[in-house]
Protein backbone atom coordinates (compact mmCIF):
# COMPACT_ATOMS: atom_id res chain seq x y z
CA UNK A 1 0.00 0.00 0.00
CA UNK A 2 1.43 3.37 -1.05
CA UNK A 3 0.69 6.14 1.44
CA UNK A 4 0.24 9.66 0.06
CA UNK A 5 0.12 13.14 1.58
CA UNK A 6 -1.60 15.78 -0.56
CA UNK A 7 -0.24 19.33 -0.24
CA UNK A 8 -2.28 21.96 -2.09
CA UNK A 9 -3.89 25.23 -1.02
CA UNK A 10 -7.01 24.59 -3.13
CA UNK A 11 -9.59 22.46 -1.28
CA UNK A 12 -11.21 21.32 -4.53
CA UNK A 13 -7.87 20.13 -5.89
CA UNK A 14 -7.19 18.19 -2.69
CA UNK A 15 -10.66 16.66 -2.78
CA UNK A 16 -10.30 15.56 -6.39
CA UNK A 17 -6.89 14.03 -5.77
CA UNK A 18 -8.15 12.20 -2.68
CA UNK A 19 -11.12 10.75 -4.55
CA UNK A 20 -8.87 9.51 -7.36
CA UNK A 21 -6.21 8.02 -5.10
CA UNK A 22 -8.62 6.29 -2.75
CA UNK A 23 -10.33 4.61 -5.69
CA UNK A 24 -7.14 2.57 -6.07
CA UNK A 25 -6.58 -0.67 -4.19
CA UNK A 26 -2.88 0.05 -3.68
CA UNK A 27 -3.05 3.66 -2.44
CA UNK A 28 -4.29 5.50 0.61
CA UNK A 29 -4.28 9.19 1.51
CA UNK A 30 -2.87 9.70 5.00
CA UNK A 31 -3.38 13.46 5.18
CA UNK A 32 -3.96 16.81 3.48
CA UNK A 33 -1.91 19.99 3.89
CA UNK A 34 -3.06 23.45 2.82
CA UNK A 35 0.42 25.02 2.79
CA UNK A 36 4.10 24.17 2.89
CA UNK A 37 4.49 24.43 6.64
CA UNK A 38 1.69 21.93 7.19
CA UNK A 39 3.23 19.63 4.57
CA UNK A 40 6.60 19.63 6.37
CA UNK A 41 5.01 18.97 9.75
CA UNK A 42 2.68 16.24 8.49
CA UNK A 43 5.43 14.53 6.48
CA UNK A 44 7.53 14.32 9.65
CA UNK A 45 4.60 12.90 11.62
CA UNK A 46 3.09 10.55 9.04
CA UNK A 47 6.13 9.43 6.98
CA UNK A 48 4.17 9.05 3.74
CA UNK A 49 5.69 7.24 0.79
CA UNK A 50 4.86 10.14 -1.53
CA UNK A 51 3.90 13.80 -1.12
CA UNK A 52 1.91 15.37 -3.96
CA UNK A 53 3.35 18.88 -3.67
CA UNK A 54 1.85 22.03 -5.16
CA UNK A 55 4.39 24.80 -5.75
CA UNK A 56 2.49 28.03 -5.19
CA UNK A 57 1.04 27.97 -1.70
CA UNK A 58 0.70 30.73 0.92
CA UNK A 59 3.46 31.11 3.48
CA UNK A 60 6.03 28.39 2.92
CA UNK A 61 5.90 27.43 -0.75
CA UNK A 62 6.22 23.96 -2.19
CA UNK A 63 9.86 24.35 -3.18
CA UNK A 64 11.06 25.18 0.32
CA UNK A 65 8.76 22.53 1.78
CA UNK A 66 10.32 19.99 -0.60
CA UNK A 67 13.81 21.05 0.44
CA UNK A 68 12.99 20.65 4.14
CA UNK A 69 11.28 17.27 3.73
CA UNK A 70 14.07 15.75 1.64
CA UNK A 71 16.76 17.25 3.89
CA UNK A 72 15.25 15.35 6.83
CA UNK A 73 16.56 12.15 5.25
CA UNK A 74 13.29 10.24 5.45
CA UNK A 75 12.16 7.80 2.76
CA UNK A 76 9.39 10.17 1.62
CA UNK A 77 9.49 11.04 -2.09
CA UNK A 78 8.14 14.28 -3.51
CA UNK A 79 6.11 14.55 -6.71
CA UNK A 80 5.74 18.19 -7.79
CA UNK A 81 2.35 18.99 -9.32
CA UNK A 82 2.49 22.33 -11.14
CA UNK A 83 0.10 24.40 -13.22
CA UNK A 84 2.62 25.11 -15.95
CA UNK A 85 4.53 22.62 -18.08
CA UNK A 86 8.31 23.24 -18.01
CA UNK A 87 7.81 25.85 -15.31
CA UNK A 88 11.09 27.19 -13.90
CA UNK A 89 9.64 26.55 -10.44
CA UNK A 90 9.33 22.89 -11.31
CA UNK A 91 13.07 22.74 -11.98
CA UNK A 92 13.74 24.52 -8.70
CA UNK A 93 11.60 21.87 -7.02
CA UNK A 94 13.61 19.09 -8.65
CA UNK A 95 16.83 20.70 -7.48
CA UNK A 96 15.34 20.93 -3.99
CA UNK A 97 15.02 17.14 -3.98
CA UNK A 98 11.75 16.25 -5.70
CA UNK A 99 11.71 13.02 -7.68
CA UNK A 100 9.69 14.38 -10.58
CA UNK A 101 6.90 16.63 -11.69
CA UNK A 102 3.55 16.53 -13.44
CA UNK A 103 1.19 19.23 -14.63
CA UNK A 104 -2.21 19.57 -13.01
CA UNK A 105 -4.05 18.85 -16.25
CA UNK A 106 -2.38 15.44 -16.56
CA UNK A 107 -4.69 12.51 -17.14
CA UNK A 108 -5.71 10.58 -13.99
CA UNK A 109 -3.81 7.51 -15.14
CA UNK A 110 -0.67 9.65 -15.58
CA UNK A 111 -0.91 10.90 -12.02
CA UNK A 112 -1.43 7.39 -10.66
CA UNK A 113 1.47 6.03 -12.71
CA UNK A 114 3.62 8.92 -11.51
CA UNK A 115 2.88 8.21 -7.87
CA UNK A 116 3.67 4.52 -8.31
CA UNK A 117 6.91 5.31 -10.12
CA UNK A 118 8.09 7.77 -7.48
CA UNK A 119 7.15 5.38 -4.68
CA UNK A 120 9.43 2.71 -6.14
CA UNK A 121 12.35 5.11 -6.56
CA UNK A 122 11.98 5.86 -10.26
CA UNK A 123 11.88 9.31 -11.85
CA UNK A 124 8.60 10.54 -13.25
CA UNK A 125 10.03 12.82 -15.93
CA UNK A 126 11.25 11.02 -19.04
CA UNK A 127 14.99 11.50 -19.72
CA UNK A 128 14.40 13.54 -22.89
CA UNK A 129 11.98 15.86 -21.09
CA UNK A 130 14.42 16.18 -18.21
CA UNK A 131 17.12 17.37 -20.62
CA UNK A 132 14.80 19.91 -22.23
CA UNK A 133 13.62 21.14 -18.85
CA UNK A 134 17.15 21.68 -17.60
CA UNK A 135 18.30 23.27 -20.85
CA UNK A 136 15.38 25.69 -20.75
CA UNK A 137 15.80 26.90 -17.20
CA UNK A 138 19.33 26.26 -15.95
CA UNK A 139 20.33 29.83 -16.84
CA UNK A 140 17.47 31.35 -14.85
CA UNK A 141 18.33 29.84 -11.49
CA UNK A 142 21.08 30.48 -8.96
CA UNK A 143 24.00 28.08 -9.00
CA UNK A 144 23.92 25.11 -6.70
CA UNK A 145 25.73 26.27 -3.53
CA UNK A 146 27.31 22.80 -3.14
CA UNK A 147 28.88 22.90 -6.60
CA UNK A 148 32.61 23.55 -6.98
CA UNK A 149 34.10 26.68 -8.48
CA UNK A 150 35.67 24.78 -11.37
CA UNK A 151 39.22 24.88 -10.01
CA UNK A 152 39.02 21.50 -8.30
CA UNK A 153 37.32 18.16 -8.72
CA UNK A 154 33.82 18.07 -7.29
CA UNK A 155 33.83 15.81 -4.24
CA UNK A 156 30.69 14.04 -5.45
CA UNK A 157 32.57 12.68 -8.47
CA UNK A 158 35.81 11.53 -6.87
CA UNK A 159 34.63 8.01 -6.04
CA UNK A 160 33.28 7.28 -9.52
CA UNK A 161 35.16 4.97 -11.88
CA UNK A 162 35.85 6.18 -15.43
CA UNK A 163 32.97 4.07 -16.72
CA UNK A 164 30.59 5.41 -14.06
CA UNK A 165 31.60 8.99 -14.91
CA UNK A 166 30.96 8.25 -18.58
CA UNK A 167 27.51 6.85 -17.80
CA UNK A 168 26.65 9.79 -15.53
CA UNK A 169 27.55 12.11 -18.40
CA UNK A 170 25.22 10.40 -20.86
CA UNK A 171 22.47 10.19 -18.25
CA UNK A 172 22.76 13.97 -18.09
CA UNK A 173 22.44 14.07 -21.87
CA UNK A 174 19.09 12.30 -21.64
CA UNK A 175 20.05 8.76 -22.65
CA UNK A 176 17.82 5.94 -21.46
CA UNK A 177 19.28 2.71 -20.07
CA UNK A 178 18.51 0.99 -23.38
CA UNK A 179 20.33 3.69 -25.33
CA UNK A 180 23.31 3.50 -23.00
CA UNK A 181 23.48 -0.27 -23.38
CA UNK A 182 23.27 -0.09 -27.17
CA UNK A 183 25.71 2.76 -27.73
CA UNK A 184 28.29 1.67 -25.15
CA UNK A 185 27.95 -2.05 -26.02
CA UNK A 186 26.89 -3.12 -22.53
CA UNK A 187 24.19 -5.43 -21.24
CA UNK A 188 21.21 -3.47 -19.96
CA UNK A 189 21.52 -5.25 -16.61
CA UNK A 190 25.10 -3.97 -16.40
CA UNK A 191 23.91 -0.44 -17.11
CA UNK A 192 21.33 -0.70 -14.33
CA UNK A 193 24.06 -1.85 -11.95
CA UNK A 194 26.26 1.10 -12.91
CA UNK A 195 23.37 3.53 -12.49
CA UNK A 196 22.60 2.15 -9.05
CA UNK A 197 26.23 2.55 -8.01
CA UNK A 198 26.33 6.11 -9.36
CA UNK A 199 23.26 7.05 -7.35
CA UNK A 200 24.69 5.49 -4.21
CA UNK A 201 28.16 7.00 -4.55
CA UNK A 202 26.95 10.52 -5.36
CA UNK A 203 24.10 10.55 -2.86
CA UNK A 204 21.55 11.13 -5.63
CA UNK A 205 18.02 10.15 -4.65
CA UNK A 206 17.04 9.15 -8.19
CA UNK A 207 17.88 9.59 -11.86
CA UNK A 208 16.65 13.18 -11.99
CA UNK A 209 18.99 14.16 -9.17
CA UNK A 210 21.82 12.49 -11.10
CA UNK A 211 20.98 14.61 -14.16
CA UNK A 212 21.08 17.76 -12.04
CA UNK A 213 24.44 16.63 -10.62
CA UNK A 214 25.80 16.22 -14.15
CA UNK A 215 24.87 19.83 -14.87
CA UNK A 216 26.12 21.20 -11.55
CA UNK A 217 29.51 19.54 -11.97
CA UNK A 218 29.82 20.66 -15.62
CA UNK A 219 29.89 17.12 -17.00
CA UNK A 220 27.05 18.34 -19.19
CA UNK A 221 26.69 21.88 -20.53
CA UNK A 222 23.32 23.47 -21.39
CA UNK A 223 22.73 23.62 -25.11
Amino acid sequence: MTTVLIADDQPLQRFGSRMLLESQDDMTVVGEAANGSEAVRMAAELHPDVVLMDIRMPGLDGIEATRRITAAGDRTRILIVTTFDLDEYAYAGLRAGASGFLVKDAQPEELLAGIRAVATGDAVVAPSLTRRLLDAYVHHLPADPTAQDGTSEDARLTSLTDREREILTVIGQGWTNTEIATRLHLAESTVKTHVGRILAKTGSRDRIQAVILAYDTKLVQPS
